[in-house]
C-alpha cells in the first residue's frame, strides 16, 4: 500500500487501516523506530496509570469512565 507525502509532509491513511487501528479523529499515533523500520500504532492512555488518583476522588461521585468521556464529542481545539 502506497501512501502520498504532501508538500506540507503531510499524509492520510486509508480509512480502513485507520478503523481497522480503531483510532478515531483526534486520536494519537505513535510512530515507533525498530530494527526493520518503523511501527505505526495507536497511542493508548495506561489505564494503570490512573490508579493513583482512585484514593483522591471525593467521595459520593459517580466513578469516571473515561472511555464514555473519549467517545464523546470535543471542541478539537481542545484536544492535546
Amino acid at each position: 500500500m502506497l501512501i502520498r507525502i504532501t508538500s506540507k509532509r503531510q499524509v492520510t491513511f486509508p480509512a480502513r487501516v485507520l478503523e481497522a487501528m480503531g483510532v478515531q479523529p483526534g486520536d494519537r499515533l505513535e510512530l515507533e523506530e525498530g530494527p526493520d523500520g518503523f511501527v505505526v500504532r495507536p497511542h493508548r492512555i495506561d489505564l494503570s496509570r490512573l490508579a493513583p488518583l482512585r484514593g483522591k476522588l471525593r467521595p459520593g461521585y459517580a466513578a469516571f469512565d473515561i472511555h464514555a468521556f473519549r467517545a464523546q464529542p470535543h471542541d478539537p481545539t481542545l484536544r492535546d
